[in-house]
């Protein structure tokens, strides 16, 4: 007699993994590579795990899985033109999956993540910057309708007043009352005068 498979699946397995690669990449435990950026004279070394490099970024699995064998356990990547601020983000966001940054670096995370070839962090910081973007037009448009209605007020107060009354006295109608000339089923039905 043959059992039915069954599924075990850890919703918390992925997040425990991230936070332990973490946590040990911080101590500097199993790292085996040095990632040195440098950026108008501004020099750091960052040690890190090649797997989790590889795993995230296209950039490092090409350099990783083109490297000499005999350079032993342990290998360097050095990178110019990135900063180190930028860099550090890079790595908390590879390595947990989320990072703060200002607003005024999402641009530079972007073209950090399509330098380094991470489609996680170009996608998060593409959307955010849609995000941002948005939340721009909105306040335009608002503030756009706030200076036309001051300008047609200015030209023409008595209108504008008219209107402002119109819009009340149409909320305080008894047909805008819910319950009074309308029902949920449609258009509320006279009753039958009697002659």
């Amino acid at each position: 007699m043959e059992s039915n498979p069954v599924l075990l699946e850890s919703k918390s397995s992925p997040i425990n993994l991230l936070n332990e690669m973490q946590q040990l990449r911080l101590l500097g435990h199993l790292c085996d590579v040095t990632v040195s950026v440098e950026y108008q004279g501004v020099r750091a070394e960052f040690p890190a795990h090649k797997a989790v490099l590889a795993a995230t970024s296209k950039f490092f699995k090409e350099v990783f899985l083109n490297e000499k064998s005999a350079d032993g356990p342990r290998s360097n990547v050095f990178l110019n033109e990135v900063q180190v601020a930028d860099f550090a983000s890079f790595l908390e966001f590879v390595y947990t999956a989320r990072v703060e940054v200002e607003e005024d670096r999402v641009q530079r995370m972007l073209e950090i993540a399509e330098k380094l070839k991470c489609l996680d962090l170009s996608e998060t910081c593409f959307q955010l910057k849609k995000q941002m973007l948005e939340s721009v037009l909105l306040e335009l448009q608002n503030f756009s309708e706030s200076q036309n209605y001051e300008e047609e007020s200015a030209v023409h107060p008595s209108a504008a007043a008219a209107a402002a009354d119109a819009k009340q006295d149409a909320a305080d109608s008894p047909a805008s009352r819910p319950g009074h000339g309308t029902s949920p089923e449609g258009p509320a039905v006279k009753p039958k005068e009697k002659p």
